[in-house]
C-alpha cells in the first residue's frame, strides 16, 4: 500500500509504515493541484494541522482507505466528505496529551508571574523587579472549559497545585468529574467563578468565537489560557480585554490564523503571552502521536478496526479477536439476504444470538450493512455503510439474546421492503469455518463463497433432478447442494454452490417449470 505524508511526522512512525511492507512518500507542504495529484494513487494519507483535507482531495483520490492525523484536532479534515467516500479518519488523541496539559499549566505560570516580559526586560539591561507583582495559583479556582482529556490532565495537574476546578462541559457525567475533583457547572458559572480560565476544546461552528467580549468581561481580573484551538477565543475581544484590565492577562498557543500575522492584535498586547503552537512539541509526544497513527494506518490495510476512527465503528483491541470472525460472516449474510430479496429494502435487521450477544458488535452491525448495500453497487464499506443507510431512509434496528437454540452463536440479518422480509442465519463451525444455516426459516448447511443458486420449489420427486439437469445443460457445475423443506411435499429450499456464472437462459428455462416457484443467482465473490 502507499502511504502519502504530507506534514512532517517522527521518524518512528514513518518506520512503522515502512517495517509494516508499506511504501512510504514524504510530500511536505504540498497544496492546491499538487496535493491533489500526489494523492491520486495513495492508499494512505497522513497529516498535520498543515494539510487542509478537503472533498476535493477525496474526489480525487479513489484509492484512499484511511486519513491518518498525528494529534488530536481535526478541523482542518473534512469528515462528512471522508464518510460519504468511505474513508476512514483517525487521530491520536492520547499520543500528546500529556504534552499539551504540561504547556497549558506552564502558560498559566507564564502570564501569572509576567515570566517572558521580565525575561525580555533583564536580558536587555532593565532590573525592572519592583514592575512585577505576580499571582500565586494556590487557592485560586480554575476554570475549565471541555473536560476532554487534556482538560482532564490539566484539571489533575492544578488540582495538585492547590487549585479548586470547576468546569463546563454538556459531555461529561458528574461522576467523572467527582472522579477529578471538579464541581461541573453551566459556562456563566464556570467565567464567574474563575480566577483562570483554560479552554479545551475542538473548533466546530458551536465552539468558534465561544468565548468573546461578553465572556470575558464575566472573568474580570482573571487570566486567560488557550493551548487548544485557535478561533475558540475571539482573539480581538481578548486583546482588547487585557488592554483594557478587564482582565489581567492571557497566555496562547494557538490562533485563528496560522502561521500568526503580524498585525494579529495580540502580539502588541504587553500582558500577553504567546507561543507558535507549541503544546505537542515534545520529542516524546511527536513519537507517540507518530507511532500511534502509523499503526492504524496499519490496522486499516489489514482490515482490523481502527482505535481511534471518528466516523467508523471501533472495538477494543482485546476484544477484536472475539468479534473478527463475525465480522465476514455478517458482511455474506447481508449479501445473501439483498440479493434473494431483490428489491427496495427499507427495514434492516441485525439480530445477535447466543455468545456473539456479549460483545460490542457496533464494528460487525457496519459490515452487516456494507453486505446489504453492496450488491446495490453503492460504494459502500463498514465506513459509510451507516450513513448510507440513513440517507437512504433505511430503518435499521440491532437487537440481542443470549438464547441461540443449537448454535454457540447466531447472526441473522433480515432486510424488508415493507411487504416482504428476506432472513439469512450464519454462524461458525470450529470457531472460523462460516456457514449459513437457515434461510427465512429452512434450515440449511451452505457454504457462503463464490456464487450460489436458491430456489424454492415444490417438494415434489424430480425437481432437483430437473436442477440438476438445466445446470448441466448450460455447463455450469454444481459444487455443492444443500435442501430444506417445510412438510413433505410442501415448499422446499435448495441451497447449490457453482463454480461459474448462471446463464440468463438456465434461469430462463427453470421458472418454466411450474414447480420451480423462485431461483435466484447470489454473487458472494467476483469470479
Amino acid at each position: 500500500m502507499k502511504v502519502l505524508v504530507t506534514d512532517p511526522i517522527a521518524d518512528a512512525g514513518l518506520d512503522v509504515l515502512r517495517d509494516a511492507g508499506h511504501e512510504v512518500e514524504t510530500a511536505y507542504e504540498v497544496s492546491g493541484d499538487d496535493l491533489l495529484e500526489a494523492v491520486s494513487d495513495a492508499n494512505a494519507l497522513v497529516v498535520r494541522s498543515g494539510t487542509e483535507v478537503t472533498e476535493a482531495v477525496f474526489e480525487a483520490a479513489p484509492e484512499l482507505v484511511i486519513v491518518g492525523r498525528a494529534g488530536i484536532g481535526v478541523d482542518n479534515i473534512d469528515i462528512d466528505a471522508a464518510t460519504d467516500h468511505g474513508v476512514i479518519v483517525a487521530n491520536a488523541p492520547e499520543g500528546n496529551v500529556r504534552a499539551a496539559a504540561e504547556h497549558t499549566v506552564a502558560m498559566a505560570f507564564a502570564t501569572a508571574r509576567s515570566i517572558p516580559q521580565a525575561h525580555i526586560r533583564l536580558t536587555g539591561g532593565e532590573w525592572a523587579k519592583g514592575d512585577y507583582l505576580g499571582t500565586e495559583v494556590n487557592g485560586k479556582t480554575l476554570g475549565v472549559v471541555g473536560l476532554g482529556r487534556v482538560g482532564q490532565e490539566v484539571a489533575k495537574k492544578c488540582g495538585s497545585l492547590g487549585m479548586d476546578i470547576v468546569a463546563f462541559d454538556p459531555y461529561i457525567s458528574e461522576e467523572r468529574a467527582d472522579q477529578l475533583g471538579a464541581e461541573l457547572v453551566d459556562l456563566d458559572g464556570c467565567l464567574e467563578r474563575a480566577d483562570f480560565l483554560t479552554v479545551h476544546v475542538p473548533l466546530t461552528d458551536e465552539t468558534e468565537g465561544m468565548i468573546g467580549e461578553a465572556e470575558l468581561a464575566q472573568l474580570e481580573g482573571g487570566y486567560v489560557v488557550n493551548c487548544a484551538r485557535g478561533g475558540v477565543v475571539d482573539e480581538p475581544a481578548l486583546a482588547a480585554a487585557v488592554e483594557d484590565g478587564v482582565v489581567a492577562g492571557a497566555a496562547v498557543d494557538v490562533f485563528a490564523e496560522e502561521p500568526v500575522s503580524e498585525d494579529n492584535p495580540l502580539l502588541d498586547v504587553d500582558d500577553v503571552v504567546v507561543t507558535p503552537h507549541l503544546g505537542a512539541s515534545t520529542e516524546a509526544a511527536q513519537e507517540n502521536v507518530a507511532t500511534s497513527t502509523a499503526g492504524q494506518v496499519v490496522a486499516a490495510f489489514a482490515g482490523e478496526p481502527v482505535m481511534n476512527a471518528l466516523n467508523a465503528p471501533s472495538i477494543d483491541e482485546t476484544a477484536f479477536p472475539r468479534v473478527e470472525p463475525y465480522i465476514g460472516l455478517a458482511e455474506t449474510a447481508g449479501k445473501v439476504a439483498a440479493q434473494l430479496l431483490d428489491d427496495r429494502i427499507s427495514n434492516v435487521e441485525v439480530v445477535y444470538q447466543g455468545d456473539i450477544a456479549e460483545e460490542d458488535v457496533d464494528f460487525v452491525t457496519a459490515s452487516a450493512l456494507k453486505g446489504v448495500f453492496e450488491p446495490l453497487e453503492w460504494h459502500v464499506n463498514a465506513v459509510n455503510a451507516p450513513s448510507i443507510a440513513e440517507e437512504r431512509g433505511v430503518e435499521v434496528t440491532e437487537s440481542k439474546t443470549r438464547s441461540a437454540e443449537d448454535f454457540q452463536s447466531l447472526v441473522t440479518v433480515k432486510v424488508a421492503d415493507g411487504d416482504r422480509e428476506v432472513s439469512v442465519c450464519g454462524t461458525l463451525f470450529a470457531g472460523d469455518d462460516p456457514r449459513i444455516v437457515r434461510v427465512d426459516g429452512y434450515r440449511v448447511d451452505a457454504i457462503p463463497h463464490g456464487r450460489m443458486v436458491v430456489a424454492r420449489n415444490a417438494d415434489e420427486p424430480g425437481v432437483i433432478g430437473l436442477i440438476g439437469s438445466v445446470m448441466g445443460d448450460h455447463d455450469v457445475n454444481i459444487a455443492g447442494m444443500f435442501n430444506a423443506r417445510e412438510t413433505i411435499g410442501g415448499e422446499a429450499l435448495t441451497v447449490y454452490n457453482v463454480d461459474g456464472e448462471v446463464p440468463e437462459a438456465a434461469m430462463e428455462a427453470l421458472l418454466a417449470d411450474e414447480r420451480i416457484i423462485e431461483v435466484r443467482q447470489i454473487v458472494l465473490d467476483d469470479d
